[in-house]
């Protein structure tokens, strides 16, 4: 009997693989270049090469994570509030935030299950398929998360940051807001002028659309996308990570559905070392000769990490090739690569792995996990020559 290692690896190499199973019935239509997942509660993606056409991923293109319809606020009526274990309990209006100082940074953020859908060949799970393009690149502006809880006054043995929504998610156990936490040191770091996080309220210089969050969200540069909550309606300073079900018992990596495994694992926080091949995309045809193949690599994001190195395989990782990058290395941002690539009638796959500035070397095969989590394994474009 196959183990697990062995069923990724002979899945990854067989991409073109179909599932008719309950996980995978989801909406996926194209709308304008997006892969639209679900339209009520709004999850899409861009078209892989809209992706790589820019390193600052335009709004329109930059993917859309929800877990309930998106709400709709009026700037006038807005409030942050802030509490828990502070010493001056706060209520900020959208115009209270705009002055304060601000910072703008630049970020790539990922959603945890980016490119579930490969996941989801070995064994289906559930949630969102996505394909490779639950990810982005933007410029930030907002408060630095540390300037608010400075003017709030943190107590003595905090630990946590918890932040709230004003989104209204439906469980079966009842109407909930969608939830997060950092560490407090997390909230009050900044490597090299990168802050911990951020109370943000324009991106890409224009103010937040409602899919990604207006008036107020939260950017926590290199942690996934789902610590970065949209529509920030509270934020709670405590002693213990958020009770909140997106933490206690989603995004973690779990291999049974158990209260045990939910208990005993770790939240996710950092996002893993990856990398794409955007163009061609699978079920593109190319013609033989020389292709200019395209992609984006990102390094994990802990402080200081960066992609040194991106490799190509045309023979399933027996031999591998350099690419080329468009941009110096910057952390917590993703490179795009492109690579000029000899196609011929013999070629089957193209494979990507990236390399960080500590060596680290992206996994060939990854471990499975219930909820299809940080799915980091090589990248394989199946290529069909014509």
């Amino acid at each position: 009997m196959l183990d697990r290692r062995q069923v990724l690896r002979a899945a990854a190499a067989s991409p073109a693989v179909l599932f008719s199973g309950s996980a995978l019935a989801r909406e996926e239509k194209r709308a304008g270049g997006a892969i639209v997942h679900t339209r009520d509660v709004p999850n899409s993606e861009p078209a892989p090469g809209k992706l790589v056409e820019n390193w600052i991923t335009p709004v329109e293109h930059f993917y859309v994570r929800s877990h309930a319809p998106t709400p709709r606020i009026a700037p006038a009526d807005y409030r942050l509030t802030v509490g828990g274990m502070v010493d001056r309990p706060l209520e900020l209006s959208l115009a209270d935030l705009r002055a304060m100082p601000q910072q703008t940074v630049t970020a790539t953020m990922t959603c945890a299950g980016n490119r579930r859908e490969e996941h989801s060949r070995v064994k289906p799970v559930g949630g969102v398929q996505w394909q490779a393009g639950a990810i982005g690149n933007a410029t930030w502006t907002g408060v630095p998360l540390a300037a608010v809880l400075r003017k709030a006054g943190v107590a003595e043995g905090a630990e946590h940051v918890w932040f709230d929504g004003l989104d209204r998610v439906q469980r079966a156990s009842g109407v909930i807001p969608f939830g997060a936490s950092i560490p407090l040191g997390k909230a009050m770091a900044d490597h090299a002028g990168t802050p911990g996080a951020l109370v943000v309220h324009i991106m890409n210089g224009q103010p937040l659309t409602p899919d990604h969050g207006f008036p107020v969200r939260t950017v926590v540069p290199g942690y996934i996308g789902a610590r970065s909550v949209k529509w920030l309606g509270r934020i709670t300073v405590s002693d213990r990570p958020h009770t909140n079900h997106y933490v206690a018992t989603a995004y973690k990596l779990v291999e049974e559905d158990t209260a045990a495994a939910w208990a005993a694992a770790d939240p996710l926080e950092t996002f893993v070392l990856n990398s794409v091949t955007c163009v061609p995309a699978a079920g593109d045809t190319v013609a033989p000769g020389v292709v200019t193949v395209r992609g984006y690599a990102l390094a994990a994001g802990l402080p200081g990490r960066t992609v040194r190195r991106v490799e190509l395989s045309i023979d399933e990782g027996r031999s591998w090739f350099p690419a080329r990058f468009s941009e110096d290395a910057r952390p917590l941002c993703w490179r795009l690569w492109s690579a000029p690539v000899r196609v011929t009638p013999a070629m089957r796959s193209l494979v990507v792995r990236a390399i960080d500035s500590t060596g680290a070397v992206q996994p060939e095969t990854v471990e499975w996990n219930l909820k299809g989590y940080q799915f980091n394994a090589w990248h394989r474009t199946p290529v069909s020559v014509g």
